[in-house]
């Protein structure tokens, strides 16, 4: 097994929202002490939320902006990243959009834009980032997909969004067959109802309650538990989890 260097950093995808479980990730991994990139299709909002982890935790940061669809502005965002922190040792794939749309309703052009976002996106930046872990023979590589994958919605989002998040399961078991020789693992976590603004915005204590009642503890998640566990999949202690899938759902769905 190939140590983890004392200097790595993180990328972390679609991290730049106040309110997202990607800023929330992206401020643990810092606390932890790794070196933080925030990739996020808003540059600005990017280079902001890596200014602030930085002075809170003392750590180098950088925030570049990106279309995780793109493949010229990832390759362009990464190799920024590689230039100027330490070696990318972890990566975390958090851009993704919602979609209330009902089937019947929706279109071919709707349903592009979400796969583009959350499957191609997660597709292009993991083989980007790839490249280096390869190299250097030491990775870890977690996606964020959703219980709405596993239980075909229910929560908010649609047949587009479901779709696209079961991809990235397995997306993630079968990479992780192919990486593994080289010292890297890849696994997903699925969260259920999180108190974020993905599911049509901050949501009111009704849309709480009523999102909590089918779960076994009464309650929504909070991003700060969805990025331990993150934290966790993408630490050195977790060398030996591969192609798994983790829940995060208080009991929403039980596999």
């Amino acid at each position: 097994m190939t140590p983890f260097p004392a200097e790595r950093t993180v990328l972390l995808t679609g991290a730049a929202s106040p309110r997202g479980i990607g800023r929330a990730a992206a401020d643990r991994m810092a606390r932890e002490g790794w070196a933080v990139a925030v990739l996020d299709v808003d540059a600005g909002q990017a280079e902001a939320a890596a200014a602030e982890i930085g002075q809170a935790r003392g750590v180098p940061v950088l925030g570049v902006g990106a279309d995780v669809s793109d493949e010229a502005a990832v390759d362009a965002a990464v190799a920024r990243v590689e230039a100027e922190l330490p070696p990318l040792v972890g990566l975390a794939n958090l851009a993704g959009i919602s979609s209330p749309t009902p089937f019947m309703q929706e279109t071919v052009a709707g349903w592009d834009r979400v796969f583009a976002v959350n499957t191609r996106g997660t597709f292009v930046v993991t083989q980007r980032v790839l490249r280096g872990m390869i190299d250097r023979k030491l990775g870890r590589v977690v996606s964020v997909s959703s219980v709405s994958a596993q239980r075909g919605g229910g929560t908010y989002s649609k047949v587009a969004y479901s779709a696209s998040k079961a991809a990235v399961i397995g997306f993630t078991r079968a990479l992780a067959r192919e990486v593994g020789e080289h010292g890297i693992t890849v696994n997903a976590v699925t969260p259920g109802p999180i108190d974020t603004d993905i599911m049509g915005g901050t949501l009111t204590e009704e849309r709480k309650a009523a999102m909590a009642a089918d779960t076994l503890l009464g309650r929504v998640g909070t991003r700060e538990e969805v990025a331990a566990l993150i934290a966790f999949l993408l630490g050195e202690e977790a060398g030996w989890i591969t192609a798994a899938t983790y829940d995060i759902n208080g009991g929403l769905q039980i596999s």
